[in-house]
């Protein structure tokens, strides 16, 4: 799991993506649009429940120490890399995203339905 950051109409209203990827496959299981709070975390652990996942890999922000029970939370970068890179992926393809940009959002109900849709076509959408 891991989460990244870009903001609707100023850096002051940030907006968070709390993504969650199989450590195996590499697929995306959940995500989350919401503000940088403990509820979003809580929030995108309930979609994960029926997985029955065993192991979270994290970086170290405190939402994660705070709701993951130490046995079956691993801390490091190492294990969040792939993540990682499928934040530098959306951030490419969508401008708004990026943190150096002219292009941002104008309310949140755009930005949080034009970044779902970008995931939804990239993750789950069938081979055409």
């Amino acid at each position: 799991m891991d989460e990244m950051w870009s903001y609707v109409k100023s850096k002051r209203q940030q907006r968070w993506l709390w993504l969650a990827i199989d450590h195996v496959t590499q697929q995306v299981l959940a995500y989350v649009l919401a503000s940088h709070e403990d509820e979003a975390f809580l929030e995108l652990k309930a979609l994960l429940e029926p997985f029955g996942i065993m192991q979270f890999y994290t970086d170290g922000w405190g939402a994660y120490q705070r709701h993951l029970e130490p046995a079956l939370h691993t801390v490091g970068k190492h294990n969040t890399q792939r993540i990682e890179r499928k934040h530098l992926t959306l951030r490419t393809r969508i401008k708004r995203l990026t943190r150096k940009t002219i292009c941002f959002s104008k309310s949140v109900l755009m930005h949080d339905v034009v970044i779902g849709l970008l995931i939804n076509r990239l993750e789950f959408a069938l081979p055409v």
